[in-house]
């Protein structure tokens, strides 16, 4: 169609649909991230914003923690 000749741009809101039906992150779909973020990990990434900063750096203590745990694991 029009898209794939780039004929024509979707709005915002349609590359948002877009990236909503695919599961993927919209800078996924646009191509300026090559990671693919889990839509579970995402929203809660997203829900951190809504913490104070102590909440925050706590959350962060914690999965820092498991990220060293795991980093440990691969190289015994």
């Amino acid at each position: 169609g029009r898209y794939e000749r780039d004929e024509m741009k979707p709005s915002i809101e349609v590359a948002a649909k877009m990236a909503d039906i695919l599961d993927v992150s919209l800078d996924y779909l646009v191509g300026k991230t090559d990671v693919q973020m889990d839509k579970t990990i995402f929203k809660r990434v997203m829900e951190l914003s809504k913490f104070s900063d102590e909440d925050k750096s706590h959350i962060f203590a914690v999965l820092d923690a498991f990220i060293a745990k795991r980093k440990i694991q691969s190289i015994l």
